[in-house]
């Protein structure tokens, strides 16, 4: 009953990294948008940028590679992978947390240029970590059978 493939997990386990690294990079921009348009002289956005490459890059080697690597070796162990088998269940929580609190946090820092800024950071980082550590999936070969 729902049992798929470790393949399918792994395609979906990356669509899933894909996404969020997607939508967090966009989300990210819109506030520094944001934040120039509530103070075009100010060049902290640069800097914001700069730091989002930077600690998104090493949240990425060291924490989210890890992570991804981990959930393809437990992927890759299950004897009937179950559809929501992609992830460990508290993976979910944590998820479903995180985005609450990113939506709150992204509500809250608007018409604040330094909470925007803080914000955008924080997003730009997990954006650039979660594709930067998407590579897990191709050197893995998870998508080959």
């Amino acid at each position: 009953m729902l049992t798929v493939s470790a393949l399918t997990l792994n395609i979906l386990a990356a669509l899933v990294w894909y996404v969020g690294g997607t939508v967090l990079l966009i989300k990210g921009s819109s506030l520094l948008v944001e934040a120039h348009t509530l103070r075009p002289e100010m060049y902290w956005i640069w800097i914001v940028i700069a730091a989002g490459l930077c600690f998104g890059s090493l949240k990425g080697v060291f924490i989210f590679s890890k992570s991804c690597q981990n959930n393809l070796v437990r992927i890759r162990s299950l004897n009937q992978p179950k559809v929501w088998q992609i992830f460990r269940p508290w993976f979910f929580v944590f998820l479903a947390a995180m985005i609450t609190t990113g939506a709150t946090m992204s509500r809250m820092a608007h018409n604040n240029y330094f909470f925007l800024i803080g914000v955008a950071i924080l997003d730009l980082s997990i954006a650039v970590a979660l594709l930067w550590s998407s590579n897990i999936f191709w050197k893995q070969k998870a998508f080959s059978k």
